[in-house]
């Protein structure tokens, strides 16, 4: 037994060594890759639509904001200002995560922490610390042609500034939909009257006089069949009857608005449920289910209707403490995405987070042309497999997607925190997580790390399951689970 747990430790090494040096080929290569790919789309964006999109490959710009300028923003750049106006719909600059634009390549990151690690050796003091946004450590004074004002001075990629000006402008600059997103029916079907102002909501049980209402948020690149074709049509005839189920396509995925225009904010998000869900129904007592990153829209939405949430039940939540003196956004996005070819939904995380051009490529390939990929898997599988998940994986734009992952995953991280204390010291309703064992993507310690700031928490930890199986494959388990904690919570 001693020589056989030996060779299995030495075994570990070996593969953990592998992984690393692959992965480092890989990752260097890909790299280079995303450059090319950025010139390459850049060429064909302004053949086929006249214009290239921005990317966050472009240099940062200055951006000067006037305390008492009414929401109005300066926007300078080699001597060039404007003056924006902001709307009370647009969002503010802290909805934005650095991610979007600080992403070091990978020998780059190797060699900075090399450089850090010789540091610490050498005992030099390594107190300063670089951000891509950050506010003056203090205010400039600035000198206008009617008088001086104080302001404050921060950076900001152009993408976002450009994006700023198509909102505030009121115009669409882009095409609806771009000439590589899908252009379906079923993908657009928003794209004309009411529906581009709210989101797509499957809605089942009583419409007057139900008990209470449930909430069912999906997560990232999926929809809400995660949750109509798997736990709805399981739930009991008394279930059914007495709640009113409510599952919604968050904004920019499956058949929920896509706007090219929008940057997928916490606020985009939060605004959009409100304005689908809890108006148009009338939501006053509501339980939330939420997977994966519908847990940050669930812990945000739990906070602000304190008094309304009866309960809240979140699987594999993405919660990473961060160590202190870390970047927040930074660590999440290196813990959510950490450049390894295996596990294999590593990879994908990390294709997803750190390559822009390549993620659109990916999109170009998978979800613009989903309709052949869902015939092909009919085919294959003579028709028995149900393809509601690969549907979710592919009704989405690359826009959507890179900026929800970017600005909810990882710009949320330093917010849940405090939405964990404000759930544990201002709510009174119950908080269940469950949490798949051999989730690789999201470990266990998300979960536990959640008890530890909501301490009447229930974890339960399902064995072999995983970041899907924690749902499909156990519906009429979890949909009995579902109706013991309403009925706790009722009762």
């Amino acid at each position: 037994m001693g020589s056989l747990s030996k060779m299995r430790r030495i075994l570990g090494i070996v593969g953990s060594v592998l992984n690393e040096v692959i992965s480092f080929i890989v990752f260097s290569f890909l790299d280079i890759l995303d450059v090319l790919l950025c010139v390459i789309y850049k060429v064909f964006d302004f053949f086929i639509e006249a214009e290239w999109k921005p990317c966050y490959c472009s240099s940062t710009k200055e951006v000067i904001t006037n305390i008492n300028s009414h929401g109005k923003i300066l926007v300078s750049e080699k001597g060039e200002s404007k003056i924006v106006s902001l709307c009370s719909t647009t969002l503010q600059l802290d909805d934005i995560s650095d991610t979007l634009y600080t992403r070091s390549s990978l020998v780059s990151d190797i060699s900075k922490t090399t450089v850090k690690e010789l540091k610490k050796l050498k005992k030099v003091d390594h107190d300063h610390k670089r951000n891509t946004i950050k506010y003056s450590s203090r205010s400039e004074r600035i000198v206008n042609k009617n008088g001086g004002s104080v302001r404050s001075t921060f950076t900001i990629n152009s993408t976002i500034v450009e994006m700023l000006q198509e909102k505030i402008g009121g115009s669409q600059a882009h095409p609806i939909p771009r000439w590589s997103d899908c252009d379906c029916k079923t993908c657009n079907s928003w794209s004309s009257g009411f529906s581009k102002e709210t989101l797509f909501v499957k809605a089942q049980g009583p419409k007057d006089h139900a008990k209470e209402d449930v909430l069912f948020i999906h997560g990232f690149i999926s929809s809400s069949s995660f949750w109509t074709e798997t736990l709805f049509p399981n739930f009991s005839d008394v279930t059914k009857s007495s709640y009113r189920l409510l599952a919604v396509d968050l904004l920019g995925f499956g058949r929920s608005p896509k706007p090219t225009d929008s940057l997928y904010t916490l606020r985009d998000h939060i605004d959009m449920i409100e304005r689908s869900v809890i108006e148009p129904y009338k939501v006053k007592s509501f339980h939330i289910v939420a997977h994966s990153l519908g847990c940050i829209l669930a812990l945000a939405l739990a906070v602000k209707y304190p008094g309304s949430v009866k309960s809240l039940t979140l699987l594999s939540p993405p919660y990473f403490p961060v160590p202190k003196g870390e970047n927040p956004t930074q660590y999440v996005l290196r813990r959510v995405a950490p450049r390894r070819v295996w596990p294999m939904i590593a990879f994908g995380s990390s294709i997803a987070a750190w390559y822009e051009h390549i993620s659109r490529t990916i999109c170009l390939l998978i979800c613009k042309n989903h309709r052949c990929w869902e015939f092909l898997t009919k085919l294959i599988t003579r028709n028995r497999m149900k393809t509601y998940l690969i549907e979710g994986f592919m009704c989405h734009t690359h826009n959507a997607a890179w900026h929800t992952l970017h600005n909810i995953i990882c710009g949320t991280a330093g917010k849940l925190e405090s939405y964990l204390d404000a759930v544990n010291n201002q709510l009174k309703c119950d908080v269940n997580i469950f949490h798949g064992l051999d989730d690789e993507l999201l470990p266990v310690e998300c979960s536990l790390a959640v008890q530890t700031r909501i301490p009447r928490a229930n974890v339960k930890v399902i064995e072999k399951k995983d970041h899907i199986t924690i749902v499909v494959g156990r519906q009429q388990s979890f949909a009995r689970d579902l109706e013991d904690i309403w009925k706790k919570t009722s009762g």
